[in-house]
């Protein structure tokens, strides 16, 4: 029996707010292998981690490949380690790159670890130590935090996953506005949505396939199948060179990073959950355009957040009222607020309690605690001290989710449109 082996390679921390892209990176790598006769198995992964991590990078993201552990290895070792010598961001304080070489089975203990990078906080340490214990070769560049995502990027199984399809532009562009035909844009979308999502934000008249920083990245689509990502790139008309593209398999839009909470009191910072709240207070808007009410339930309470980019969110969640019951989708970040992606709604309250009318048709006034009521108008008085409920009619819905617009979704939420509504 013939047993066949892999060489698995994962990269991260390679880019930095002002440039370079890890993607791009491993795309110029993945020339480099074409060139020498190294093909790859399956498509290359981008993996998001946590998107509420302490420290990450732009897009919190690691790449990994995955080829055959032959006599072409170490000629795909040294590729690697060069192309990420040539194109990281060494400038920057906070770009702290890592690669991981490993020729073994992914084990149970590297798919917890990967799990673990998703949905809690690693150190370098950690990974590190971890990385040694399971054979991975560790290669670290500055403070080499980039090993945190190389492992589990390596090691992350997908059971549930999308494509995105990345076009480079030329480095002489860089920084530039990016010439991308907007027409193209909503064509695309109309043609291949909802094989393909989050192209568009309707709302904001926003093209989200158009990264707002100056990366190599001229436009990414996102897509279930890769049928319809070839149709996409087909239709969307560029005044630029495209360099290169590149298609990845990816943890995008799954949910991943979300974990169900039993209750409120179980639930850290910096974690991912949904949990199952009753609504508080009234939302209320501060200034800066954020929102915030709080939720509980027997353990306890949260204040959550719905943030000014989140726009016409904010609008969805005003409607809430005390006594609404809601499933939350989000994480808890620096301040210890649940920053919520989506909710859905499990029971409204439909019931308002108010002071009862008098029978001169003035609704009546508190006589005082356990007092009973008063009409101002006539005096007339009740000795009861029950208020009158009252159907009220509610802008929105049982069982109904509601989610953050397109140009405020975070890379691992899942949409609607991927939840088979």
């Amino acid at each position: 029996m013939i047993v066949i082996k892999y060489l698995y390679i994962g990269i991260d921390d390679t880019d930095s707010p002002d440039g370079m892209c890890t993607t791009y990176l491993a795309s110029q790598i993945i020339n480099k292998f074409k060139d020498n006769g190294i093909e790859l198995v399956d498509y290359p992964r981008l993996i998001r981690l946590n998107p509420f991590a302490r420290f990450k990078t732009r897009g919190n993201g690691g790449v990994s490949l995955k080829i055959l552990n032959d006599d072409k290895a170490n000629l795909a070792r040294k590729i690697v380690l060069n192309e990420v010598e040539k194109l990281s961001m060494f400038d920057c304080d906070n770009t702290n790159p890592g690669v991981i070489f490993y020729n073994g089975e992914i084990t149970d203990e590297m798919k917890d670890y990967a799990f673990k990078a998703i949905h809690e906080f690693i150190t370098i340490d950690e990974a590190e130590d971890f990385g040694k214990s399971v054979g991975c070769e560790i290669h670290k560049f500055k403070k080499g935090r980039g090993i945190i995502g190389s492992i589990a990027a390596i090691s992350l199984p997908l059971e549930d996953f999308t494509f995105e399809l990345l076009a480079y532009r030329s480095s002489e562009n860089y920084g530039t506005k990016r010439k991308i035909d907007y027409d193209s844009v909503y064509l695309m979308d109309k043609k291949t949505f909802p094989d393909t999502f989050e192209n568009i934000d309707y709302s904001e008249d926003y093209i989200a396939i158009e990264p707002k920083t100056p990366c190599p990245v001229l436009y990414g689509i996102r897509s279930n199948n890769v049928e319809a990502l070839h149709v996409a790139k087909d239709i969307v008309k560029v005044d630029e060179p495209i360099v290169d593209w590149c298609i990845f398999k990816t943890n995008q839009h799954t949910d991943m990073h979300i974990q169900k909470a039993d209750c409120i009191l179980d639930m850290v910072q910096f974690g991912c959950y949904e949990v199952v709240g009753e609504v508080k207070n009234k939302p209320k808007i501060i200034s800066g355009g954020h929102m915030f009410f709080f939720i509980s339930d027997k353990s306890g309470e949260i204040e959550c957040g719905a943030y000014e980019p989140t726009k016409n969110f904010r609008n969805v969640v005003s409607n809430l009222i005390p006594g609404d019951v809601v499933k939350v989708f989000g994480g808890i970040g620096e301040q210890n607020t649940f920053n919520i992606e989506k909710f859905q709604v499990l029971k409204l309250n439909d019931v308002e309690y108010h002071n009862p009318i008098c029978e001169c048709g003035k609704r009546m006034t508190s006589a005082g605690k356990n007092k009973g009521f008063k009409c101002k108008k006539c005096g007339n008085k009740i000795d009861s001290n029950e208020k009158v409920p009252i159907k009220i009619t509610r802008n929105l819905k049982n069982s109904q989710f509601y989610e953050t617009p397109v140009s405020a979704r975070r890379h691992l939420s899942k949409p609607l449109c991927r939840m088979n509504l």
